[in-house]
Formats: structure tokens, C-alpha cells, sequence
């Protein structure tokens, strides 16, 4: 995916106030409009304006575009937002610049930070709806918390600039939530006007990185080493889950990649998840004398045993 400068698109500085962000938009669209340019590429032209006016006259947009730092230059490829990159941040209406840019499909680029957040406009009385995105830990899915919650949000300053402000919600993450789920809580979103009903702020839920486990809807995985003699002989073995330790039984000869299933103990739900375990033979790093001596031993009384015979050639 493209990277886009939008401030470099417009012709403006980094710290441009939306006065001269407007202006900038204004002649560029002129100058780019496909009715009235002779240039070859006129039409792209037009629709980049279009996109980064989108983004840098709205100030929550401008605002969480700028979180993503310096280190991208207009035109380099390979651009890939980090998952967490606009975590707890609140978007509001923010709505279209109209006119010729009203229906157009914007570039990938704009479609990863923003999704629909971007495309949302409300002409009633009650408030906009807004959208954040919290992360929260794995076990907090299993069992559900109450979690202080701090989102920012934009205000425009005195000068035309973007300023952050923040507030603190004391949020119920529900039993059971999903991974994209959202939560809805009623009347924190934007401002009603002439005294109307707020709008709802809806939480978009994501998963913190977790050291061991791993999430697919709301199937749950691990990756479980075991020792080479447990391969062989089998036995029980104590294995970590979110909700506490269970005794999973290694059947004898088990081979590396196997995968086990603990039914039911997932993230729960009306259809709770599983637990599913995949099973990766380890060998101890450094062998001492006696332990390679063993495994020679082992060597020598398996002689007949070829794990490669399916090959087709014997090894």
C-alpha cells in the first residue's frame, strides 16, 4: 500500500492552519477539476485533493492522521498502519467535503486508517454517533471487567489548530466479547444541538497481544512444548488456559504438530469457543554426555523405525 503526504498533496505545512488548508484545497481543486484542466493525470489529481482535504479539515481525522509520525515519505510503498494505532482515540461525524468528492471511492490508504469512520455524516438535531477503538486483554473476555477508559478527542483552538482533550469513562467489558465486537454506550457520544439527545459512543473491541495464547474468533490456541520422552510415553501434563490450569493427557507416540482440543473452553458465548492445543516436540539445548549417549542407545534400538519411509526412498 501507497503512503500519502496529504499536507504535501495540498501544498501545505505540517502545521497549517485550517484557514490556509481550505484555501490550499480551494485552488488545487480548481486547478486539478477534470471540466477545466488539460493535464493528463487531472482526474487522480482531483480525487487526491479531494481525499486529503477529507482528512485535514477535520480535525479528529487531521489529529490521528498526525499520530502517525514522520517516518513516511509521499509515495513509499509498503505501508502498513500498526493495529493499534488509533487506540482510544474518538471519531465523530466528521462528514463529506461534498460536491464531485461526495461519492468518490477514496484510496486504500485512507480506507486502512479510517474505514467508515470516514464516510459518516448526520444531519439530524440528535448528536453524532463517535467510534473509538479499545484494547483490551484476553482474560477479560473469559470474565468481564470494569476498566477506566481515557479517550481523546479533538476541539479546534483559538489560532485554527487542532487541540487534543481528554476524558475518562468507567466502562463494563461484557462476558464474552468478540474481537471486532462493538459496545454501545448510550448518550456519550457528540452533543446534541438546541439541547437534543446525544449521539452513542460505540467501542470498537480489540485484543492486547497476548505472550502465549493466540485468538481466532472465539477459538482460543497454544503452542505447548513437551519433551521428546513425553512424546514417547505419553502422560499428563499441566497445561495454562485464561480460566486456570487443566490436566490434558499426551497420548503415547504423539507427534510434533498434533493438535488437541479442549471443548468449550473458549471465550465464552450462547456457542462458546474451544481451546485448542498444538503439541511441539523440544529438545533440550545443550545435550550432556550422558543424554547424547542415550539417544544414541535409543538410535541403535530403533534401527527399523524410518520416520521418512512415506518418502518413498529409505533414509
Amino acid at each position: 500500500m501507497e503512503y500519502k503526504d496529504y499536507y504535501k498533496i495540498l501544498g501545505v505545512a505540517n502545521n497549517a492552519s485550517q484557514d490556509e488548508i481550505k484555501r490550499a484545497y480551494r485552488k488545487s481543486a480548481r486547478k486539478y477539476h477534470p471540466d477545466v484542466s488539460k493535464e493528463s493525470n487531472a482526474e487522480e489529481k482531483f480525487k487526491d485533493v479531494g481525499e486529503a482535504y477529507e482528512v485535514l479539515k477535520d480535525p479528529e481525522k487531521r489529529t490521528a492522521y498526525d499520530q502517525l509520525g514522520a517516518n513516511w515519505k509521499s509515495g513509499q510503498e509498503g505501508f502498513q498502519p500498526p493495529p493499534d494505532w488509533n487506540s482510544g482515540f474518538e471519531f465523530h461525524g466528521g462528514g463529506y467535503t461534498g460536491g464531485a468528492n461526495e461519492a468518490a471511492d477514496f484510496s486504500e490508504f485512507f480506507e486502512s486508517l479510517f474505514g467508515r469512520r470516514g464516510r459518516q455524516r448526520n444531519y439530524q438535531a440528535r448528536g453524532d454517533n463517535s467510534q473509538a477503538k479499545v484494547f483490551i486483554d484476553i482474560e477479560d473476555a473469559y470474565q468481564g471487567a470494569s476498566r477506566s477508559l481515557t479517550l481523546r478527542s479533538t476541539i479546534m483552538g483559538k489560532e485554527g489548530h487542532p487541540q487534543l482533550t481528554e476524558r475518562t469513562l468507567n466502562i463494563k467489558i461484557p462476558k464474552g466479547v468478540k474481537e471486532g465486537q462493538n459496545i454501545r454506550l448510550q448518550g456519550q457520544g457528540s452533543p446534541g444541538f438546541g439541547g437534543a439527545q446525544a449521539g452513542d459512543l460505540y467501542l470498537e473491541i480489540g485484543f492486547n497481544p497476548h505472550s502465549i495464547y493466540k485468538v481466532n474468533g472465539r477459538d482460543v490456541s497454544l503452542e505447548l512444548p513437551i519433551t521428546p520422552w513425553e512424546a514417547a510415553l505419553g502422560g499428563k501434563i499441566n497445561v495454562p488456559t485464561p480460566t486456570g490450569k487443566v490436566d490434558l493427557k499426551i497420548p503415547k507416540s504423539v507427534s510434533s504438530g498434533t493438535r488437541m482440543r479442549l471443548k468449550g473452553r473458549g471465550i465464552p458465548g450462547k456457542t462458546p469457543g474451544d481451546f485448542y492445543i498444538t503439541l511441539e516436540i523440544v529438545l533440550p539445548d545443550n545435550l550432556s554426555d550422558k543424554e547424547a549417549s542415550l539417544y544414541q542407545a535409543l538410535q541403535e534400538a530403533s534401527e527399523n523405525f524410518d520416520p521418512r519411509k512415506k518418502l518413498g526412498e529409505k533414509s
